[in-house]
């Protein structure tokens, strides 16, 4: 499989690989990739000014997920994990990253979900809100400060 990743990517942040994100190989297991990516993108869409659920109960639930190994990773390292969203539909969108070691910038793995729009007050999915949906367009992130407790 071939995940064909943007040319750009507006965001970039840094993770640790803990013990809890090892497997019985000793490397990042594929369930931890999944849940670093998730980091990222709550971290991207924060930089946006975007919250995964609202106070308005908008939100957005993981439709597909897909991962390309690329390399393994070890306790204690740091990943650099790039995302930009993009193929974008009325109701949904796709977000790619690439993960890489940071110091030496070889590529760990790259991804992609694809989310909907989703009112967790209705059980439905929706629209995009305009100004979601503009936002995600122009992808350009503002400086947020990080909660010290993500939820």
């Amino acid at each position: 499989m071939i995940i064909n990743l943007p040319d750009n990517f507006p965001y970039s942040t840094e993770l640790e690989v803990r013990v809890g994100d090892l497997n019985y190989g000793n490397h990042l297991g594929n369930d931890a990739v999944l849940t670093l990516i998730h980091e990222a993108r709550r971290r991207y869409l924060r930089s946006l000014g975007i919250e995964e659920i609202g106070v308005d109960g908008i939100g957005f639930v993981i439709a597909d997920a897909a991962v390309v190994y690329r390399a393994q990773a070890f306790y204690g390292e740091c990943l650099r994990i790039q995302v930009a969203a993009g193929d974008f539909g009325s109701r949904g969108c796709d977000f790619y990253y690439r993960v890489s070691h940071a110091q030496r910038d070889s590529d760990v793995a790259h991804a992609k979900t694809g989310v909907v729009c989703f009112d967790f007050r209705a059980q439905q999915a929706i629209r995009f809100p305009p100004a979601i949906l503009a936002s995600l367009r122009d992808g350009v992130p503002r400086e947020v400060p990080l909660p010290r407790h993500a939820p």
